[in-house]
């Protein structure tokens, strides 16, 4: 199980961070009946690219959230009301920080994300 707690790395003497993906994936089920589709670092991204939410570096229990730059403006909007509502009722925040686009790579089975 994950836990959102602080722990001391023993080589670089820096805490290590563990984000709560159980929580999150609750969120987003919860809110949207959407599942996690793919999860890497700080990001984690909702079932067929729809949004990213991504953990506040500096609050275990805030998140950033951006959409998808094809999700229509009234379905952004409706889904982040949906988003915040259920965060609220789980004792964490999401604040809408903008929208992204993914760079697929041609030759390779790898892609990139593009925020702005």
């Amino acid at each position: 199980m994950i836990h959102d707690t602080l722990s001391a790395a023993p080589l670089s003497g820096q805490p290590v961070r563990f984000n709560n993906l159980d929580k999150v994936r609750f969120i987003i089920k919860d809110a949207t009946s959407l599942d996690v589709a793919y999860a890497y670092d700080d990001l984690v991204f909702a079932e067929n690219a729809v949004f990213i939410l991504q953990f506040d570096p500096l609050d275990t229990r805030a998140y950033f959230c951006y959409f998808n730059a094809d999700c229509h403006e009234a379905n952004r909007v409706a889904l982040m009301a949906s988003l915040h509502a259920s965060a609220e009722l789980n004792a964490a925040s999401i604040t809408y920080k903008g929208q992204f686009e993914l760079l697929m790579n041609g030759q390779e089975d790898t892609f990139g994300v593009r925020f702005f």
